[in-house]
């Protein structure tokens, strides 16, 4: 058995360390979310040990809560985006024709549109709620799964394994899960890794634009605009939420590079043999 490298076992340590105190927010956290406990932009201390916000709240206290806002819409619009974009894809390889077209051709108009700006234009007209941010966000990021998920597809739908199973009589949908998708997870897992990280980075830019999670509530993306007018005077306040959005996207992409490197050494182990 391999020995794990040194940067998957930082990044799986780190990634399991955000996802433990998002698990664990509300019995980590010393202060509660929104309370003031302090007076305004307080050095880091003793008592706060990283200071405090711009409205004198533990700022420990909010990244705290703020990891478990930012990581649990991360995950369920991964989620969504993946559901929603891989079955649409493999359908669509399989079935072919006219709902092949007319969904790539669909697809092509959303992706030709900057996801960052289709996103803001939209959420300006829906309610401010986390249901409304997550479906958003998975809806659009649908569009970058699809197009994998299709390209592997159309690949495996040629195979013999495949063919033989259509020959036997299988439905579309045994054909789609039980022989397409097996053999189309390599390439799903490691893109599964990139679009969480996408995920976290463009809930962080809406909040930062004010229109991501909205207060009371505290993400990663809105602390840093929260706090980003005490960067003028040497306040980190607004440095700390945005090392830790890079810190979690690094581990998790350490974590993915590694889980396709190591299932793409067993198929080709198992071609070897």
């Amino acid at each position: 058995m391999k020995r794990i490298p040194l940067g998957a076992l930082i990044g799986l340590i780190l990634t399991a360390l955000f996802f433990f105190v998002a698990i664990f927010a509300p019995w980590l956290a010393p202060y509660g979310l929104g309370e003031i406990v302090g007076d305004v932009w307080e050095p880091m201390s003793d008592k706060f040990p990283l200071g405090t916000d711009n409205l004198g709240r533990d700022l420990l206290s909010r990244m705290i809560f703020g990891a478990r806002t930012t990581i649990l819409i991360a995950v369920l619009s991964t989620a969504l985006s993946f559901s929603l974009g891989s079955i649409l894809g493999f359908t669509a390889a399989v079935v072919g024709g006219w709902f092949d077209m007319l969904m790539s051709r669909f697809v092509d108009l959303l992706m030709a549109i900057p996801t960052l700006i289709f996103g803001l234009v939209i959420l300006s007209v829906l309610p401010s709620t986390l249901a409304t941010l997550i479906i958003v966000m998975g809806v659009l990021d649908a569009t970058r799964v699809y197009r994998l998920s299709r390209a592997v597809a159309v690949d495996l739908n040629v195979m013999d394994f495949v063919e033989a199973a259509k020959l036997r009589g299988e439905g579309k949908w045994w054909v789609i899960f039980a022989e397409i998708l097996p053999n189309a997870l390599s390439p799903l897992v490691s893109e599964l890794g990139l679009r969480f990280i996408y995920a976290v980075l463009f809930l962080s830019a809406l909040s930062f634009l004010g229109l991501g999670v909205q207060p009371p509530d505290a993400d990663w993306g809105g602390m840093v605009k929260e706090n980003k007018d005490g960067i003028v005077f040497g306040i980190p306040a607004a440095l700390i939420p945005a090392a830790a959005i890079a810190a979690l996207a690094i581990s998790v992409n350490l974590v993915a590079d590694w889980v396709l490197n190591r299932t793409t050494d067993l198929k080709g182990g198992r071609g070897n043999g």
